[in-house]
């Protein structure tokens, strides 16, 4: 693949996504490069501002096989993953795929599972298979997982735990339309549902081939250096209990070479770093009293400002 044809798909994909979710091109950018780079999203906001809406729209503009799962209480991790059931009929135990057995797994208020079924995505969302009664099986490539979450309300929800948010490439948040927005999302709604009629504009070869293409931005050594003191200043920071993880580290450079690539760039720059910090970084890292203050008050951010930023020629 060559940049005209990355180019091209990109804008496709992005004008499909935006004809149903209008005024997040932000998020909509984001959500796509973690999802060419093989992460995964976790999309946290209040009810009713689109999550499930982005991720069905997400998922009709790829041709991809597409599940979804309704997190609830009663959950079972055989419910996601699938299980053996006997037959009667030749003696023999026939494995029965779950939903997780996709291309995009849109995991819909995950934090109403319990712990036990939210486990079950964590060997999915690492290792792209699923191990049962001792046999693995492979999942689809492209893999990638969306999971929305409601951060107001915990009534009868379970937290996700450190190793299942550790999984996740980036956290979003959608944010409420301005008044503008607003009133091209009531003239878009009003007599029709776009998401009906909206079609798939790329296939899973096409987004293998864009994650290849994306291993070649370059990263320019003392933007390398730049993210490592990132990285380290999480984890010796008094505010801070536990930093990014070195998984994070892997993580936050295959976002930065597909975020740069969006953005029509063949190396990564520090506005990227900055950029992606927090959606990357942010729910990695866990204060010792956790952090319920203004977002200018966060320790990355204050590790952010507090670190020199290169200014080499970063194309070289």
């Amino acid at each position: 693949m060559n940049r005209s044809e990355f180019e091209q798909i990109i804008t496709k994909l992005k004008t499909n996504v935006s004809t149903v979710v209008i005024g997040k091109d932000d998020t909509i950018t984001k959500v796509l490069t973690a999802f060419i780079a093989g992460g995964h999203v976790l999309l946290e906001d209040t009810p009713g501002t689109g999550k499930t809406l982005l991720s069905k729209a997400l998922a009709k503009s790829v041709d991809a096989e597409f599940r979804r799962v309704q997190f609830t209480p009663d959950l079972l991790p055989s419910d996601i993953t699938g299980l053996n059931i006997y037959s009667q009929k030749d003696n023999e135990f026939h494995f029965i795929p779950g939903p997780a057995f996709t291309n995009i797994l849109l995991a819909d208020e995950i934090n109403r599972a319990t712990p036990r079924t939210q486990s079950s995505l964590l060997e999915c969302m690492e290792e792209h298979q699923i191990t049962i009664d001792g046999k693995t099986h492979p999942l689809h490539n492209p893999y990638f997982v969306i999971a929305t979450q409601n951060p107001i309300e915990t009534a009868g929800t379970f937290p996700l735990p450190e190793a299942q948010l550790d999984r996740f490439m980036m956290q979003l948040s959608m944010g409420y339309p301005d008044s503008e927005e607003e009133l091209k999302l009531i003239d878009r709604f009003l007599k029709n549902d776009p998401l009906t009629v909206l079609s798939a504009v790329c296939s899973t070869e096409d987004i293998l081939s864009m994650r290849e293409f994306c291993k070649d931005i370059f990263i320019h050594p003392s933007v390398r250096e730049y993210i490592v003191a990132l990285i380290h200043a999480t984890r010796n920071h008094a505010e801070i209990s536990v930093g990014v993880s070195p998984r994070g580290t892997l993580a936050f450079i295959k976002a930065l070479q597909v975020y740069a690539a969006i953005k029509g760039r063949t190396f990564v720059s520090p506005d990227d770093v900055k950029e992606l910090a927090f959606p990357v970084l942010g729910h990695r890292i866990l204060t010792f009293t956790g952090f319920n203050g203004a977002l200018k008050e966060h320790p990355l951010l204050k590790i952010l400002s507090s670190i020199p930023v290169p200014s080499e020629d970063f194309e070289n």
